[in-house]
């Protein structure tokens, strides 16, 4: 009987001392590397749930590659909402500071974007909460960068960091 006993405690001790090492791994891991996120919504389609309603494409969330707010034209990212700091928006950037964007329904016709900040915009235009609704958003908001699609299986693909001809800056500041 005492020695069942003594491989319990062994096990348990073995566990709990594997278990206060993997956590905080983990969480460091998930807060400072990388971690997955389930896209909801129809403001990225078609790149991002292109299927509607019927479908929640998740994706990788790149933490490590906007660590020195380095972003570029085109990239996929996730930020959090300058209207509910509560809630992550997933967007396209569009612009940089400096770069002057003709806007799709923004108050003013165009904008230049202000030093530290980016123009997002969701790829379904007229369905998206975005910069034309809200303005240019700080680059203290950039939450990841969404490189991979993992579900479905179907659609595992790497994201391109693509800007649309049509969304392209008027007029690009050179750094």
């Amino acid at each position: 009987m005492m020695p069942a006993q003594g491989f319990g405690r062994r096990y348990m001790k073995a566990f709990l001392k594997g278990f206060f090492v993997a956590v905080p791994v983990t969480v460091t891991f998930l807060d400072q590397v990388a971690c997955v996120a389930r896209v909801e919504g129809a403001s990225m389609q078609p790149s991002l749930n292109p299927g509607g309603s019927h479908s929640s494409d998740v994706v990788l969330l790149n933490h490590w590659k906007v660590r020195n707010y380095e972003v570029q034209r085109g990239d996929i990212v996730s930020l959090v909402s300058p209207k509910n700091p509560e809630q992550k928006i997933i967007k396209r950037v569009i612009a940089l500071e400096g770069d002057i964007i003709k806007t799709m329904g923004h108050k003013n016709r165009y904008v230049k974007v202000p030093r530290g900040h980016m123009w997002v915009e969701g790829d379904h235009h007229g369905h998206s909460f975005d910069s034309n609704a809200f303005g240019p958003v700080s680059l203290g908001l950039l939450h990841a960068h969404a490189t991979h699609i993992l579900w479905p299986p179907k659609r595992w693909q790497r994201l391109e960091s693509i800007l649309p001809p049509e969304r392209a800056p008027v007029q690009i500041e050179e750094k």
